[in-house]
């Protein structure tokens, strides 16, 4: 291609939703991945993609808010564009309720979901029999469903993304190649070491994830959340399991006995799932700055270089407002990033 305006270093989700969205307002870029795409966590298997908990709103809770908004139709359009699924559907999600006082504190946030939400999603505490045979045990008899939380299949999603990007002109390098114009850095985990290094201070890290996913064909049923374990029903008759959190790990990308203790708490909390066969255990890396906040804006003190970077666990659900407002910064020097989400805000 031409010379490129805008390079994003990384293919995983933050590098190719910036990229993209560059794209579509008509820049010239480059993509390069040393790697694959998706050959970090973006190349996972949950895809839960769940708002924050509706209390003590901030800006950080309403960019996710917003972006959580904007998938349906930003998904639907990559779909459109390339032919290719993502996986995506806004289906749900169940959470149990174990004693009174959960059921208080649920109840009073759907008010304030009401509040917040307005009539876009719902919020709301209902009885486990209005899903049999999936809800969670809870002691109450009682769970929380919300309308807002939706499920895609990240492998899916980040190839259908690079499709997209190439149907629009975009020029994708695996390996090596030479960046040009404005450089954005997205490249995850690592990433985050390398800045911390140039800037002579911890800024993030890595934490590893294991998952695995289960021959079961729940396609059309809301995803579970039940004692911070995701289970996400998946549009190819799968049921994701995940994941872990380790700060600490020697081999990042193999899977252990964590894995198998994840495996007997989701048939603990879904007795459906006993006997499905395992189709794949998987392990990755996924970044994490030091405030747990996306890191987004330019790097300091090195003109015409930016930063994408942290998307921890929200990073699918908040892909679609990372572009955009990357791209408004970039393209045309609208700064719309949050307070907490900004570079500086780790330093």
């Amino acid at each position: 291609m031409a010379t490129a305006d805008v390079t994003v270093m990384g293919g995983g989700i933050f590098g190719l939703a910036v990229a993209h969205t560059c794209a579509t307002r008509g820049a010239r870029v480059r993509l390069i991945e040393a790697r694959a795409i998706g050959a970090g966590s973006s190349g996972g298997l949950v895809g839960a993609l769940a708002p924050h908990v509706p209390e003590n709103w901030n800006d950080k809770k309403q960019f996710q808010l917003e972006s959580l908004l904007m998938s349906e139709p930003y998904w639907r359009e990559i779909e459109a564009a390339t032919g290719l699924s993502t996986g995506y559907a806004r289906l749900g999600r169940l959470q149990p309720l174990n004693d009174d006082r959960a059921v208080d504190l649920a109840q009073a946030r759907a008010g304030t979901a009401t509040e917040i939400w307005g009539t876009r999603a719902e919020w709301r505490v209902e009885p486990i029999t209005t899903q049999p045979n999936w809800a969670p045990a809870s002691a109450t008899g009682l769970m929380i469903r919300d309308t807002l939380s939706a499920r895609m299949h990240p492998r899916l999603a980040a190839a259908a993304l690079a499709a997209a990007l190439r149907a629009l002109g975009g020029d994708i390098v695996l390996g090596e190649g030479e960046a040009q114009g404005v450089v954005v850095w997205a490249t995850g985990h690592a990433g985050l070491v390398d800045l911390s290094a140039a800037l002579g201070r911890n800024v993030g890290n890595g934490v590893k994830g294991q998952s695995l996913t289960l021959q079961h064909d729940a396609r059309d049923l809301p995803q579970l959340f039940v004692d911070g374990l995701h289970i996400v029903p998946h549009a190819d008759g799968t049921v994701a399991i995940g994941s872990t959190s380790e700060r600490a790990f020697d081999a990042p990308d193999t899977t252990d006995a964590q894995l198998d203790a994840l495996h007997g708490r989701a048939i603990a909390a879904c007795p459906t799932l006993t006997g499905a066969p395992v189709v794949e255990r998987w392990a990755g890396v996924r970044p994490r700055a030091a405030t747990r906040a996306p890191m987004l804006g330019p790097w300091p003190d090195k003109p015409g270089h930016f930063i994408a970077n942290g998307g921890f666990k929200i990073g699918f659900g908040i892909a679609p407002k990372v572009g955009e407002v990357m791209t408004d910064l970039i393209l045309e020097g609208r700064d719309t990033i949050p307070a907490g989400f900004r570079v500086e805000a780790s330093l």
